[in-house]
């Protein structure tokens, strides 16, 4: 049988969930137990609602797209914007009118049809080497285009949601043009192929691989927590780019509701909740990410890497450069 078939059939039977409206509300997600449980769980010990909740690493859409009208999904939580554009673009969500949700979340960081909203952001940032690179606070990702760089950059693949997000919202700043030309560069400044995630790039910079990388902020206070994963982190600096000008790139998780959701009333209280300050707290000190309510501050080890200049580019304005995006990483064959 093949890998895929057997994601699939996990998929489905993972979390049995139920279609017919009553006392609960059912979620599938791309986020991880250990962050979500928690907050679900002080969720139903304020209502009664019962949370029933499907966890995929992939294949969301898909199994809307085949579940259809007969689908018992209420809520889908994703762990990135772009799977947030895949589901709205699929005509799989609803809009959601909400009061509290439109107070909670500032309007860059919701759709402007009510069909998604952030859950909480995270900066784009450069990793830099703490013996390797000076003056690396003024960096910019522009920067990276540069002949110093030449040999000393390690990133995951370009296509990668993670870059494909930055990479749209430099389009959306700078144009197609001047874009294709920053590939190309960053590309031959490069110290080995795209490869691992985030976290290995970091390790690569500490094994003196190369001296520079892209990574998600969070992913730096995950490493001072993981005793084997902390020299890689106290070898870096995380540092927010383009402080001069717009500010650091922001990718969100989020939350939309399903078309045919089938216990919508339930669906839109935890949607509110998720934005509301108990909730918020719980993201930001389970997972080391920014609370995308302004009422809640961050953790006290993710407010110690300093305030940032974020760009507030809406990221409405972004989606509609990420197809460009994929077409430029493919015309420079940046993977390869």
């Amino acid at each position: 049988m093949k890998k895929g078939l057997l994601g699939l059939i996990a998929l489905v039977f993972m979390v049995p969930v139920s279609n017919a409206a009553t006392d609960e509300v059912n979620i599938y997600s791309y986020r991880q137990p250990f962050l979500i449980d928690p907050i679900t769980n002080k969720f139903t010990e304020k209502t009664g609602i019962k949370v029933n909740i499907i966890y995929a690493k992939k294949g969301i859409a898909e199994k809307l797209e085949r579940e259809g009208k007969y689908s018992p999904a209420d809520l889908i939580l994703t762990s990135d914007f772009n799977r947030l554009v895949e589901v709205t673009s699929k005509g799989l969500t609803q809009k959601v009118a909400s009061d509290a949700l439109t107070a909670n979340i500032p309007a860059q960081y919701r759709g402007s049809d009510n069909q998604w909203f952030a859950l909480t952001t995270r900066a784009r940032v450069i990793y830099a080497s703490k013996d390797r690179i000076e003056n690396a606070k003024t960096l910019s990702y522009e920067d990276l285009a540069s002949e110093k760089f030449k040999g000393k950059i390690c990133v995951r693949s370009g296509k990668h949601p993670y870059n494909i997000s930055l990479i749209a919202s430099m389009i959306a700043h700078n144009g197609e043009a001047e874009t294709k030309q920053w590939l190309v560069k960053v590309k031959d400044n490069l110290a080995r192929k795209p490869q691992g995630n985030d976290r290995a790039q970091v390790k690569a910079i500490k094994e003196g691989v190369c001296d520079v990388s892209l990574g998600n902020s969070y992913y730096f206070g995950k490493m001072l927590v993981d005793e084997a994963q902390k020299p890689w982190a106290d070898a870096v600096n995380i540092i927010f780019p383009n402080q001069a000008n717009r500010g650091a790139h922001i990718n969100i998780s989020g939350v939309a509701m399903a078309k045919y959701a089938p216990n919508k009333d339930n669906a839109r209280a935890l949607m509110e909740f998720l934005s509301g300050e108990e909730a918020q707290s719980l993201y930001a000190s389970l997972n080391m990410e920014y609370p995308v309510n302004a009422k809640i501050e961050p953790s006290e080890m993710v407010k110690s890497w300093g305030e940032f200049k974020a760009d507030v580019i809406p990221l409405s304005t972004v989606i509609k450069h990420q197809q460009a995006a994929y077409n430029l990483l493919d015309e420079v064959k940046f993977d390869l």
